[in-house]
């Protein structure tokens, strides 16, 4: 049986016992992206809450339905289509290639299905068809609107209050200022469909409620998205879902705070301000840049600097250290007796790996079953990285510690099986970051590793004034070179500028 968790639910505001429609089974539908542009690190933040907690829940014995959307005909679309000089149909098609691109070298997995609103008009006419045949929609000029007086209901999600509310959508033909466009009216030059109030194309937010009937069923587990779609968009959802199926819409609603600058603003491709997700993964592992969307409550705010991503990858690079001090310990048996046994011997260092280690699956499982809170898990992680990078300093570690260490390795495995962290060789993981980092230095590898086979040969040669020079030209460019018992090994400093 799948464990039981708890999540806050946007609807009532407090968190909530989860229970699902069918035993055993999460249907999930997330809100996915207006295809005009590149995805940015904004957009990013959902992709990766979302991926981790579908991940998370199949870990834990759900049978998962995980369903995010494609908006791909839009009004920024088309003006985008037309400021390119192409057709809408290319530009979207384009940007979603790019989009899967980008996620995949996230390392994030696909949905299990992912509707896209062209491929839905008829499903999307349809329900508008009944929303008019029940009196909740009415046609005008062309257009269908949503008649938000009709709704007892309207602004449950959002607590909202019916006479504040103004939709965006131009007024000709509404009839309260805060009716939105369910079928918008054809323009000269702009794509069409056929349909009973003439030529035109789905309003924003109809598109989703076609879509999640037809993929979900009228009633759904989750909903989510990020916060700022909790209105208009999720709410006007809710009122024509609830208004043409007659059936409560989604038990839970799941939202993920958003980015925001220095300035306290979101990011947003409106405001200038955009960092796009590609230009990052050219500069830091995909790990690294998940661990920085994880580090924070899902639901709270995420600040964005340009210390973000080299904070994520240092702490990330603590994490890898501590499972590498790990497994260079020699193998012998490990059970329990023993364990507990060698660390009474080698003191309260060891003792701090072991009890450290033995309480963090429930803590982590604790921690994530209480509104997915990775933020908590991952806190207790570093807490036992610190515990085990402490006892590896020790002499006596490497040749008698393997029993002390074995839970702290299960730990990291089970880190990477339930939330995508650890999930790498550790020198493949090393290895990437150089690449990336010295890459986004404008530097060369092969001629980085030729000077520190350079230094090596002036030491032996005691030449260290020359072997110092190289060391310092060197560290100017944000390499480090380490001197131990094993060789000189180097690494690029983490605090090292970079574009981006």
């Amino acid at each position: 049986m799948p464990t039981p968790f708890r999540l806050y639910n946007t609807l009532s505001r407090k968190v909530e016992d989860f229970t699902p429609i069918r035993t055993g089974e999460v249907g999930i539908y997330v809100c996915g992206m207006t295809v005009y542009d590149r995805t940015h690190v904004g957009h990013a933040r959902a992709m990766v809450v979302f991926d981790t907690f579908a991940r998370w829940l199949r870990h834990e014995g759900w049978a998962v339905r995980f369903v995010r959307n494609f908006t791909d005909i839009d009004d920024k679309i088309i003006a985008r289509a037309g400021t390119l000089g192409i057709d809408p149909s290319k530009l979207a098609q384009d940007e979603i290639d790019a989009f899967h691109r980008d996620m995949e070298a996230l390392g994030l997995r696909h949905p299990d299905d992912e509707p896209r609103v062209t491929e839905s008009v008829d499903r999307i006419k349809d329900l508008i068809a009944t929303l008019v045949e029940r009196g909740n929609a009415y046609a005008a000029e062309g257009n269908v609107w949503f008649a938000v007086d009709s709704n007892s209901r309207y602004g449950v999600l959002s607590g909202r209050k019916v006479e504040d509310m103004r939709s965006a959508d131009p007024q000709a033909g509404k009839r309260h200022p805060a009716d939105f466009a369910l079928w918008k009216a054809a323009k000269p030059g702009e794509p069409a469909w056929d349909s009973p109030w003439g030529p035109g194309r789905p309003g924003w937010h109809i598109e989703c409620s076609a879509m999640v009937k037809h993929a979900l069923g009228d009633t759904i587990d989750i909903h989510g998205g990020g916060l700022d779609l909790v209105f208009p968009h999720h709410e006007n959802e809710v009122a024509q879902s609830e208004c043409g199926n007659g059936k409560p819409y989604a038990r839970y609603w799941m939202h993920n705070g958003l980015l925001t600058m220095a300035s306290g603003q979101k990011m947003g491709k409106s405001l200038g301000n955009v960092i796009n997700i590609e230009d990052v993964l050219k500069q830091f592992p995909a790990e690294a840049v998940r661990l920085y969307y994880l580090q924070n409550h899902y639901r709270s705010p995420l600040p964005w600097s340009p210390e973000a991503l080299p904070e994520a990858l240092a702490m990330l690079s603590r994490l890898y250290e501590a499972r590498d001090v790990a497994e260079s310990m020699e193998d012998s048996p490990a059970d329990q007796q023993d364990a507990a046994r060698v660390a009474r011997d080698l003191g309260e260092d060891a003792q701090a790996v072991l009890d450290e280690a033995s309480a963090f699956q429930a803590r982590m499982d604790e921690a994530l079953r209480e509104d997915f809170n990775t933020s908590q898990a991952l806190a207790h992680l570093f807490s036992l990285a610190r515990a085990v990078n402490r006892f590896g300093g020790h002499k006596k570690a490497k040749k008698r510690g393997a029993p002390v260490v074995a839970p702290a390795l299960a730990a990291f495995r089970s880190v990477a099986q339930a939330i995508g962290l650890l999930g790498m060789d550790t020198q493949a993981f090393l290895d990437e970051v150089k690449d990336k980092r010295v890459a986004a230095l404008g530097l060369d590898r092969a001629e980085i590793e030729e000077q520190v086979a350079r230094r090596v040969q002036l030491r032996e040669a005691k030449q260290w004034s020359e072997a110092d020079a190289i060391r310092q030209a060197l560290d100017a460019k944000g390499i480090v070179v380490m001197d131990g018992p094993e060789g000189s090994r180097w690494r690029v400093r983490l605090d090292a500028p970079a574009g981006g």
